[in-house]
């Protein structure tokens, strides 16, 4: 399992955080063969745990016994535990014996956080952070627009050399994503270095909504006009976001649209099946099998709101949601898709709060493609295969994304103003055999 940070341009396009969840509440049910539910903490949180997986879990990887879990809330129930920590601790052990990545037990802080990055809202300071990869720096990607820190004068390309007078030598993107987040209305304190000077910056934390789109018109050598799209995360605004960008884009007119889901890990099941209907006005959109064998077909519903010519972008870092939009418009011929091969992440996950204010997310499903697919591990192949050629530059920044420095973006553009003069069928059928490498 690759590490996973996903609150950075570097990290995201990088590696992929892979979970696509859907939030629920506890509801918890006593199994006929289990004793009542404990009452006496910390062993509660620890049946609570147990019984999810009893009832709930998908077993994607033959490591699920249920005799040999039945068996197992005995001994770890018969044990003392004198702390939560000591309960927690006991709850990650029995995970261990699943072997699934993906079934994660959060302590109560870290389930703070995923909620807070699936939520599309944070309280903070307004920052993209980034580390780069060589010299270990924090690096500010970008200052967001009306947020303390773009008022205070935070600037693209500063280096966070403090946190609250703690050293960011050594530090991670976690670490340091925990130090500047906060209350609303507290107090963080960065210290800045820009070229050869060191800024000291008091800032007052806010209440921070995050656009998980970036939308924009890019004007092609022939005049014609290509909206082009980045989804960085299925958040809960994520839906709303990419509506807004459509309308906002359809107002000038474009010729097509090149719909870029690079780098992104995914994240609501839900929203993901929403912004497919925003793209496709007829059929199946995914198919969720849970272990009991019970199919969920979700469709689309006669919604898109735009019929244009689409190219869809996507890498090894495109995963989870991802490759749910990606194999519907993909399966469904609304699209061709350009890039390398997705990561291959066909569970869903559920997230359970429990009695502790911890959290657990949990495989309860896996999902198909509209063709019955399993791309669990397999990942979805696109139709065109393009390398990310940097040339003579060390790494690609943010702002390359989509522009003439990028050159898979170059490669769906020259597609899709293909495609807009030609059936879109033909061209899958004429390209899927190749391997393009554009040199910059």
């Amino acid at each position: 399992m690759k590490k996973i940070l996903s609150r950075s341009f570097v990290s995201r396009f990088a590696n992929a955080s892979t979970l696509a969840i859907c939030i629920l509440t506890p509801a918890i049910a006593i199994p006929k063969t289990a004793s009542l539910i404990i009452k006496d903490s910390p062993k509660e949180v620890i049946d609570q745990v147990w019984q999810i997986i009893y009832r709930d879990y998908l077993d994607s990887n033959g490591n699920y016994n249920s005799k040999e879990w039945l068996s197992l809330r005995s001994e770890v129930l018969g044990n003392k535990y004198y702390e939560s920590s000591d309960a927690h601790d006991a709850i990650k052990g029995m995970l261990l014996r699943l072997d699934d990545p993906y079934t994660r037990f959060l302590d109560p802080k870290d389930f703070k956080e995923m909620r807070i990055d699936t939520s599309g809202e944070l309280t903070g300071i307004g920052i993209q952070l980034s580390l780069d990869e060589k010299t270990k720096n924090l690096i500010v990607v970008s200052p967001i627009e009306d947020t303390p820190a773009f008022k205070a004068g935070i600037q693209a390309n500063d280096i966070i050399i403090s946190i609250d007078n703690n050293y960011t030598d050594g530090m991670n993107i976690d670490e340091a994503v925990k130090l500047i987040r906060g209350k609303k209305g507290s107090t963080v304190r960065l210290g800045i270095r820009r070229e050869d000077e060191i800024l000291n910056f008091s800032l007052v934390r806010d209440l921070i909504e995050i656009s998980s789109v970036v939308s924009r018109i890019n004007n092609t050598e022939n005049g014609l006009k290509v909206g082009y799209i980045r989804l960085k995360q299925f958040s809960a605004s994520s839906a709303k976001d990419m509506r807004d960008a459509i309308y906002k884009l359809e107002a000038e007119v474009p010729s097509g649209y090149i719909l870029d889901l690079r780098g992104n890990p995914g994240g609501l099941l839900e929203s993901s099946i929403i912004i497919a209907r925003q793209w496709i006005d007829d059929g199946i959109i995914v198919i969720t099998k849970s272990r009991d064998g019970i199919n969920d077909i979700r469709k689309a519903n006669g919604t898109a709101l735009t019929q244009k010519p689409l190219v869809v972008l996507v890498n090894e870092g495109s995963a989870s949601a991802s490759e749910i939009l990606a194999g519907a418009i993909q399966e469904n011929k609304r699209g061709i898709l350009v890039g390398k091969k997705t990561f291959g992440k066909g569970l869903v996950q559920s997230v359970r709060p429990l009695v502790d204010g911890s959290g657990l997310t949990v495989t309860v499903a896996k999902y198909l493609t509209p063709n019955g697919t399993d791309i669990n591990k397999f990942g979805i192949k696109p139709n065109f295969e393009a390398t990310l050629e940097l040339n003579k530059r060390k790494r690609i920044t943010l702002y390359d994304l989509g522009t003439n420095n990028d050159s898979q973006y170059i490669i769906a553009e020259k597609l899709l103003l293909r495609d807009i003069n030609k059936p879109l069928n033909n061209i899958i059928s004429f390209t899927k055999n190749y391997n393009f490498i554009y040199e910059l």
